[in-house]
């Protein structure tokens, strides 16, 4: 059983490891490890501050009771009226130890239907174009690169490209 709620303070340093570690098992081949070791030194700190009390985009991803991810989705902030339909899954990991349980999955019908909640009509992922992986989860959840991409320093220069999905009311993200 899958369980998706908000994050809350007390969630902070169960947030840090999931990334921690996602980070190590999903880029390790891709970014630097000096990279990601820096990266890591800082996440305790980064969600102390990140998760409080008026958290609203931060959500748990627990498998029986325990706590196995994380996601942030964000309604994309712009004077641009196009932008105002777009929302955003600017995160989603999990611990290694819960890759492949189907729990992706459910996160993405929740963030899915959460969008569609707010009104917005896309929905967008940044990935690392190098992270095939990631891109075949999110084809899989029906998304698409639209061509936009940019440049991140990572310890190296990586692309990352955007991936979109259209929302339609009474349509499961699945096909």
């Amino acid at each position: 059983m899958v369980n998706i709620r908000l994050a809350v303070p007390s969630d902070a340093s169960d947030i840090a490891e999931i990334l921690m570690r996602s980070w190590e098992a999903a880029y390790g081949n891709i970014i630097p490890t000096d990279f990601i070791e820096k990266k890591n030194a800082m996440r305790a700190e980064q969600f102390k501050r990140a998760i409080t009390e008026e958290n609203n985009t931060y959500y748990i991803l627990q498998k029986d009771d325990k706590t196995a991810g994380y996601m942030r989705v964000v309604n994309v902030l712009s004077d641009n009226v196009f932008a105002s339909e777009i929302s955003d899954l600017e995160q989603i990991y999990l611990h290694p130890d819960y890759y492949r349980q189907g729990i992706g999955t459910r996160a993405m019908d929740f963030a899915y239907n959460t969008a569609l909640s707010s009104g917005k009509t896309v929905m967008i992922v940044w990935v690392l174009a190098e992270n095939t992986a990631a891109i075949k989860f999110y084809k899989k959840c029906g998304f698409i690169a639209d061509g936009e991409e940019k440049q991140r320093e990572y310890g190296k220069v990586l692309t990352i490209i955007r991936m979109r999905k259209s929302l339609k009311q009474n349509k499961s993200p699945h096909f």
